[in-house]
C-alpha cells in the first residue's frame, strides 16, 4: 500500500454500535450466558485498508534486526496496579471469532505465543518490527489481583494495515492471531511485530480475556473485549521504516489518541501500553488491565 492508494470502502458493519454488536455475539453464543458478572461485552472496532503485496519475507531493516531482538522477545511484564476497570470496546468486522465469518479459535494450533506466522495451511510469515506483549490481566472484583490461568486471545493489522483472513490478499493467512494462558502473576506473553497505522484509526492491539483458554477456544463466554493503545512516540520510530509501514506515518499524522473513535471517550489512558526498546532492536509493550 502507498500513500497514493485509497483504501477500500468500510465495512457495512464497521462502528454499528454496542446493541448491533451485542446483538451479533448473542447469535453465536446464547447457550452460553452473556449476561455474567462482566455484563454486556461487545467486540473492538476496525476499518479495512487497501491491500499490498503478500508479506512473505520482511524488509531489509527488518531481517538485520530479529537476531538483536531475541533478548527482547523474553522480556518479563512490568505489571502496575490498574485504577479501573479497562473499558469495553466495539467489536468491528474483523474478530476471527466466528462472530464474524471465519473462527480460527476452534483451529488447532491457536493456542501459542509467537503469533508472526500463519499456521495450519500457511507459514506465512508477517514482516515488521518485533514486539512482545505482556497483557496482565487483574481481577477488579478482588482488589486487582492477579488471574492465572486465564486466557487472552489478541490479534492485530499487519504493517500493511490487513487482518488476516479478511482483509485482500491475506483472506487465507491467520497469522498475527493467538491464544495464549496468564501465568501466576496473570501475564499473557505474545511473541508479533508492531502493526501498521491504517487510516481513520489509532495504531491498537485487539484482545478478547476468556476464564480459560478451554473457553476460548470452544466460543465460551468473553469476560472482556478491549483493546490496547500504542504510544506516539513509538510509532512514530516505527513507521520511519517506510518500506515496511508504507502509510503508516501520513496516516497517523492524520489522526490522535484523544480523537480516535474507539480511545477518545477517556483518552485512552486505561489501554495505552508502557513500550521499551527500540526500532533497531524491538520493542516491548506492557500493560495490566482489570476486568
Amino acid at each position: 500500500m502507498t500513500d497514493t492508494h485509497q483504501p477500500e470502502s468500510v465495512h457495512p458493519d464497521h462502528d454499528r454500535g454496542l446493541e448491533f454488536d451485542v446483538q451479533t455475539l448473542l447469535a453465536r453464543r446464547a447457550a452460553f450466558g452473556l449476561f455474567g458478572g462482566a455484563g454486556l461485552l461487545a467486540l473492538v472496532g476496525c476499518a479495512t485498508t487497501t491491500p499490498s503485496a503478500a508479506t512473505t519475507s520482511a524488509s531489509p531493516t527488518t531481517a538485520a534486526t530479529t537476531a538483536s531482538a531475541t533478548a527482547t522477545t523474553t522480556a518479563t511484564a512490568a505489571a502496575t496496579t490498574p485504577t479501573a476497570e479497562v473499558p469495553d470496546e466495539t467489536a468491528g468486522p474483523y474478530p476471527g471469532d466466528g462472530s464474524n465469518g471465519p473462527n480460527t479459535l476452534d483451529d488447532s494450533g491457536i493456542i501459542r505465543s509467537d503469533i508472526t506466522s500463519s499456521f495450519g495451511t500457511s507459514t506465512t510469515k508477517a514482516a515488521g518490527t518485533p514486539l512482545t506483549v505482556n497483557l496482565t490481566v487483574t481481577d477488579a472484583a478482588k482488589g486487582y489481583a492477579a488471574m492465572s490461568g486465564a486466557a487472552v486471545y489478541l490479534w492485530h493489522a499487519d504493517a500493511q494495515g490487513r487482518y488476516s483472513m479478511y482483509s485482500s490478499g491475506v483472506e487465507n493467512e491467520n497469522y498475527l492471531r493467538g491464544v495464549q494462558a496468564t501465568n501466576s502473576a496473570g501475564t499473557a506473553t505474545f511473541k508479533t511485530i508492531f502493526p501498521g497505522c491504517y487510516d481513520g484509526r489509532w495504531p491498537h492491539i485487539h484482545f478478547e480475556v476468556y476464564a480459560s483458554t478451554a473457553d476460548a477456544t470452544s466460543s465460551g463466554q468473553i469476560v472482556k473485549t478491549s483493546q490496547l493503545a500504542l504510544p506516539q512516540a513509538t510509532c512514530e520510530a516505527v513507521y520511519a521504516d517506510s518500506a515496511t509501514y508504507p502509510s503508516s506515518t501520513s496516516n497517523l499524522g492524520r489522526v490522535s489518541l484523544t480523537g480516535d473513535n474507539v480511545f477518545g471517550e477517556d483518552g485512552g489512558i486505561l489501554q495505552l501500553a508502557t513500550v521499551t526498546g527500540s526500532a533497531s532492536a524491538g520493542y516491548v509493550a506492557n500493560l495490566t488491565i482489570g476486568v
